[in-house]
């Protein structure tokens, strides 16, 4: 069974253009089957982009997980001389977000494989629904490969469902050396926000 954290998602296509409104900014974008959130924007993804902090306003940010890339396109609109890496394992998502960038006019927006992004980039802001379902080892390496690579005054915002394991990921990721606060909770859902400690 096709999952969407496949890097070959092997379902048939069914494209499906979803508009996101915003408070502050709006764009379209495709979604397909065997990418995460087929057809609608996720009630997850959408409390990170209504209630998130803003980002950074320049350097590189970083959407981990892209999937269909509402979150790359939202940090793209609000930071336009920032330069905006959108990365996921699963082929198929990185080609409709690539294709979501273009229709939207974003030239700020990269995107690429996880072992194509350069080594020595810092992200300033990191913005990611993180996939839950691969696993907590998976999950974890994930999320031990990208947040060590955070700028020293760079934020990591992650949604995660309460029920998935929210909580225990909050203790998990303050255990391993980061600041971890929730700064929202909404219809089964956390907002958590990281950063690097201060030593």
């Amino acid at each position: 069974m096709t999952q969407y954290f496949d890097e070959q998602p092997d379902v048939p296509s069914d494209r499906r253009v979803v508009d996101v409104a915003l408070a502050d900014v709006g764009f379209t974008m495709l979604t397909d089957r065997g990418v995460f959130s087929h057809g609608r924007l996720d009630v997850g993804t959408s409390l990170l982009l209504r209630q998130a902090p803003p980002p950074s306003p320049r350097g590189h940010l970083l959407d981990l997980g892209c999937g269909s890339g509402s979150i790359a396109l939202t940090l793209g609109l609000r930071s336009p001389e920032a330069t905006v890496w959108a990365i996921d394992v699963n082929a198929r998502a990185r080609r409709l977000t690539a294709i979501n960038a273009e229709r939207n006019g974003l030239e700020n927006v990269r995107v690429a494989a996880p072992d194509e992004l350069p080594e020595d980039i810092g992200f300033s802001t990191i913005w990611s629904n993180p996939p839950i379902r691969i696993g907590k080892s998976g999950l974890h390496q994930l999320l031990l490969r990208w947040l060590p690579r955070l700028t020293d005054d760079g934020d990591a915002i992650l949604v995660v469902q309460k029920h998935l394991g929210a909580d225990s990921l909050q203790r998990w990721l303050t255990a391993e050396g980061f600041s971890c606060d929730r700064i929202a909770s909404r219809t089964g859902f956390r907002l958590l926000h990281c950063r690097r400690r201060r030593t």
